[in-house]
Formats: structure tokens, sequence, C-alpha cells
């Protein structure tokens, strides 16, 4: 059990970058600092660790890298390294100048139990405003010898062509560059993570200038976008000379444009962070998108001159859970301020998408049932914002609500209220007679006053609903508008054809419920309509989700709750995000799953935003994920395959055969729900 409870079983790796205190020209010192912080971070249990450029001698000792009680006190001190850190299980990056044929170079040594793996060269010396390094080292191009032997070690790999790949970690290839090698036009990391390179790893130095810390953080984010890989900074920190400079100490850990984790920059004291890095969603990324191997292709020769350096590791056997936070709705930010922005663009993705339909329809009308749930409530908001976009009357909006033998009174209520405070054209239709003849036509039981609610009781009434519109439409010269959402797609949870899959648009075909939950929020608490529009909108979040369709008692409560079907959609939204949009493996989402739903008293996440405040141990995300899995990958993709048009909104978000998702109709979800087997059912 304790092995799905370890992170290193599902893709992750436990990272960390160090910013030891130095002294300048003290190797000893620096060694011991160094150890002492590489011990912090075994004890975590990360196996890979990075420290600045030159951290060994330290950076800033200008003409004293050509002494050689300095280089060899470096060699010293990189042997009282290796001894100290034979026991750790941890891959350790260091920087030291090293001498190889007369030359003097920059390098970073990639150490795993008292081995050197192998040794980088800095490619791009500065030579220009506050730097002279040319004067002190050599280039990478000018290295003569491919190997080296120091530290009683014999032909350890030596050049700027090195990528170290870890056997027994799936996806875990390591480039090193140093500092100025990723300031260039073309850095060395760009041609090493099309050589398959997922880590990227920067021994650095930088001096601290007024600005210099934005760029900076600018530049590696968008580094580790444009090569799909996480990249580890390094920057020198306390104790580096300030004869003419300053340092800031700056650390970063970022994962395809994502910053992960960031020093406090400026600190006096040595600092490490860590950030758990998603090996597999970088390799997932680079083979969905196909002009990364194309591009790769095109420098081929170059690609093809890097030396792979295989080793393995000890992988801990421990339970090690996620340090790193994957938020509980992937689909909205936790942060207010860009929840308000997603929002936003998501609100005017939708109606710039109704607008140009309607435009390009030639018509002036839309027909939308209103059943006062979440789905129908934001088309409805969406619909009244195009009308206003476009200069139309609301009036344009033929809304209908349409009871039927299990409408809620609440639901009546609210869908009424909304109708009226938006000020379209409201109109009602009881479609209980309608659906009494169809009963009769076809022989079922109900037409004879027995209470048989099955399948056919319930898609009865969502035909006629949506036949009514569609005629409707016909009669008006209006369109229908698509109410249904993402996460109800992925579930299958719809009335196929004549019923709610069909319309002539679909507003919400890409949104998730949980996100249209957000969205009603925002609309209401942003005043986009009037107060009594607001009141009603935020009464609507406060109803249990239920199709309706099967009565309940008294008509307040609904005799269907959603959720207790097909699973709460907090947590299937958080499996559709991961199936669709990365591939993942069941197990893998389930343990992502855990971690951000586990109990808070023991160490889980905050639920930001999370109103209800709810917990999942391990067997409930188990049941839900084999449901999940089983609905979407068995039965519901015939849905998906002929849905109505309508607009894309997240990177996460579309399973239109046209769009993001093309899939067969009569697939087996039999390797998913076998893999899923092999979640916990308990925590412990």
């Amino acid at each position: 059990m304790e092995q799905f409870f370890n992170l290193y079983n599902h893709g992750f790796i436990k990272t960390a970058v160090c910013i030891p205190e130095v002294r300048v020209a003290d190797p000893e010192f620096n060694a011991a600092r160094t150890i002492e912080l590489a011990k912090k971070v075994a004890r975590e249990g990360a196996l890979f660790s990075l420290f600045p450029e030159l951290g060994i001698s330290a950076y800033s000792n200008e003409d004293l890298f050509h002494q050689d009680a300095l280089l060899e006190g470096s060699l010293r001190a990189l042997e009282t390294l290796l001894e100290k850190t034979r026991k750790l299980n941890m891959i350790m990056v260091v920087g030291a100048p090293l001498r190889l044929d007369s030359l003097l170079f920059n390098c970073g040594l990639v150490l795993y139990r008292g081995n050197i793996l192998g040794i980088a060269v800095k490619s791009y010396l500065p030579n220009y405003r506050e730097f002279y390094e040319g004067r002190q080292f050599s280039p990478a191009e000018e290295i003569i010898s491919k190997t080296i032997d120091i530290c009683g070690q014999s032909d350890i790999p030596f050049g700027a062509d090195l990528i170290f790949e870890a056997k027994n970690i799936k996806n875990f290839s390591l480039f090193l560059e140093i500092c100025e090698d990723v300031w260039v036009s073309i850095p060395p990391s760009s041609f090493a993570a099309l050589a398959g390179a997922t880590v990227i790893a920067n021994l650095s130095a930088s001096n601290i200038t007024v600005g210099k810390a934005e760029y900076r953080n600018s530049l590696i984010m968008n580094q580790s976008a444009r090569l799909l890989a996480a990249y580890l900074y390094a920057g020198a920190g306390p104790g580096e000379s300030t004869t003419d400079l300053a340092w800031d100490g700056h650390a970063m850990i970022c994962e395809n444009g994502n910053l992960l984790a960031e020093s406090e920059r400026f600190s006096q004291e040595a600092q490490i962070i860590y950030a758990d890095i998603d090996l597999d969603r970088l390799v997932q990324d680079r083979m969905r998108m196909t002009s990364f191997g194309q591009n790769a292709r095109t420098h081929r020769d170059t690609v093809a001159r890097f030396r792979k350096i295989p080793f393995s590791v000890d992988i801990p056997k421990k339970k090690l859970l996620l340090t790193r936070e994957y938020p509980r709705y992937p689909y909205i930010p936790s942060d207010q301020s860009k929840r308000d922005q997603r929002c936003y663009e998501a609100y005017n993705i939708q109606v710039g998408g109704l607008a140009k339909r309607l435009q390009s329809s030639e018509l002036e009308n839309l027909v939308i049932g209103v059943s006062g749930g979440l789905d129908s409530t934001h088309a409805l908001i969406v619909s009244a914002r195009t009308m206003d976009r476009l200069g139309f009357p609301r009036t344009n909006i033929k809304a209908y609500t349409m009871p039927g033998f299990a409408t809620s009174n609440k639901t009546y209520a609210n869908a009424t209220a909304l109708m009226k405070s938006l000020g379209v054209e409201a109109s009602e239709i009881d479609i209980r007679e309608s659906c009494r003849q169809m009963f009769r036509d076809i022989g079922h039981p109900f037409a004879q006053d027995d209470p048989v609610y099955d399948i056919t009781f319930e898609n009865v009434q969502a035909g006629e609903r949506t036949s009514h519109l569609f005629r409707i439409a016909n009669f008006r010269r209006g369109l229908v508008i698509g109410t249904g959402d993402l996460s109800e797609l992925a579930l299958g949870w719809c009335t196929y054809g004549v019923g709610d899959h069909m319309s002539h648009y679909n507003v919400n075909v890409s949104v998730p419920k949980t996100l249209i939950q957000y969205l009603i929020r925002w609309v209401a608490q942003s005043g986009q309509f009037s107060k009594e529009t607001s009141e009603v909108l935020l009464d609507i979040l406060e109803t249990e989700i239920s199709p309706e369709l099967v009565p309940g008692q008294n008509g307040d409560q609904p005799a269907q709750v959603t959720e207790e079907t097909v699973g709460p959609y907090e947590l299937q939204d958080f499996n559709t995000f991961y199936i669709t949009r990365f591939g993942y493996l069941p197990s893998k989402i389930a343990f992502m799953a855990y971690c951000a739903w586990r109990d808070k008293e023991k160490g889980a996440w905050p639920a930001v935003p999370d109103h209800k405040k709810r917990q999942y141990a391990i067997g409930e995300i188990k049941h839900w994920l084999q449901v999940y899995l089983y609905r979407f990958f068995k039965t519901s993709q015939f849905k998906r395959s002929c849905i109505p048009n309508g607009p894309k909104v997240g990177s996460g978000g579309s399973l239109s055969p046209r769009g993001d998702y093309r899939a067969p109709s009569d697939s087996e979800p039999t390797v998913w729900l076998e893999n899923a087997k092999t979640i916990p059912d308990k925590d412990r």
C-alpha cells in the first residue's frame, strides 16, 4: 500500500534548489555548508538537488581562479564532499573550477553516492559590463578531451553535450547549463530538450541589479515553457564578494511555464526550496505537441551529438505524498484576481461565440428552456449579454419554463423570477399532457397510472422539452440554445438526440460544472445585471443538482440527486481534466486527487476555492473514478461524437470531435479499469 502513496511511483520526482552560505576562496567551508544542506534535502525525500555556479570555490574570485592553491583546494573540498555524501540517496549538482588539457573550465558536476557521473562545462562566457569570465575561463568549444580523471575517479564524461538518464526514474533526463548559457539567443538547453532532456538545471551566480530579477524570472519561466521542460535555477547568495557587485540568492523551480517554487531574495541565511516535478506531464505535452518533434528533426544533426549518460538510483520506499499543491478545481484559479479574470474571459468567449453564430444565421431570436438549474441559468445570462452586445432587445430571447412531473417548487420559482428579472420574453409550457400522450402511444405503464419511473419515463420528458423548443424555433425564427455542460458530456449524463443533448448552438459545451458555478457567482457579484437578477442567481447556486425527472415528495425535494449517481462533480471534473488534458493513468489521478482532497487536519491543502469544505478518502476517490472511467470510455462517446457547435473556452476543456478530442464510440474501458484496481481501498 505504501507504494501507492509514494510520489515516485506516479511519475513525479521531488527536487530541491539550495542556496548555501559561502566564503570567497574557502572551498572547505563551502563544501561543509553544501553537505549540511544536502543532508537536509535527503531527509525530505528529494532525489535531486541543485547548488549555485562555482559554489565550491565561490563565484566571485576573479583572478584568484588562476591560483593553484584555490584550484587544488577546490579538488580537496570535492573529495570531502564526495566522501561525506556517499550515503545520501540523492543526485547532487555542484559547481567548481576544473583544469583539463591546460585550460580552466567553469563546471557543473553531477554526483550520486560518492560517484561523479559526469561534468558539464559552461558554453558561453560573459565578457561585457561587469563580467570578465573570458579572462579566467575557457568556453566549452575549446575542450579537447572528452573525459577527465579527478578525485580518484577515471574516465568521467566531460563536456557541454551530456544528458544524464536515470534508468529507473521514468522520463527523468537531466541536462546542465551554467548561468549565461540561458541568456544567449539559442541556449544549449534548447537543443538538449529536443534530444530528450526533460529537466534542465542551471547553476548560476548572476549578480543582482535593479529590475534584473523580474527579467530573470520571465526568462526562466519562458524557457521552461518553450522546452516543455522543468527548469531549476540556483543563483549565488550570501557570502559572495560585494567589492563591486551584490547578490540576491535567487532560486526558482519552473515546469512548462509555471513557477512551482521561488526563494526569498536577499536573505542572509541559507535557503532550500522544494518542488515535485511532474515528469509525465512533460512527455505527454511533447507527445501531443507534434511541432516539438518536427523542430527536433530540423536540428537532427545537432541533437544527435548529445551523449547519454545512463545511471540508476535507489527509489525511496516510504510513504511520500506530494508537497506540490494540485488545486481541487483545476479549471478554476485559487487566486481571487486570477479567478475573476478567468471568469471574465470564459463568459466573454461564450458571449462572443453566440453573437457570431446569431449574426451568421441572419436570425435575431434565441430560444431556450429555463429549468431553474445551473446550466440553463448560465446559458440564459450568456444569451442576455449577447443581446446587449448586439444591440437587440432582450425580448428577442424566447425563454420557456416547461414544468413536468418532477419539477420542484424552488426551481420553478427561480426560473420564473430569473426570466422576469432579465426582461426576456417569458412563457410556460406544461409538458405533462404531451408526455402522457407519448406514454399512451408507446404503451408505457404510466399511461395507466402505474408509477413506473424508468429511463423511458425520464427521457420522454427530456425529449418533449427539446421537441417543443425546436418547433418553437422554427415558428419564431430563432436558434435553440443548448445548456448541457462539459461535465455532463464527459459522463454521458444527457438524453441523446431529441433531448438535452441537442441544440442549434451550445454555449456551455466546454464549460465544466464547477466552473459554471463560479461563473454564475462572478456574474452575480460583479453586477453584470440588476440586483434582482443577482439575488436569484445566488439562490440558484444553493439548489441541489438534479435532473428533476422522477417525482419527489411534496414538490419541494427532488427524488433524484445527480451526484449520488454519477459522483461529485468536483471529483469528476478533476478526473476529466487529467484524463483528457494529460492522458494520465487512473492510479496517478487518484494519487493526485488524494493529495488534494485528503483530510485537512492531516496535512491536506486548504480548500480554495471550496465553500463546501469537503474531503475524500482514497476509497471514495477510487469508487467514483471507476464510475467515471466506465462511463467515459465505455458508454458515452457516441454522444460526444455528434454534439452541436459551441466555443472552446479553456485549454483543458473541449470534447468536441471537431476540436480537442476524437475517439471511437465503441472502445472498451478495460485497460483503464484494470489500472484503477491497483488503487487501495483504504488510506492505511
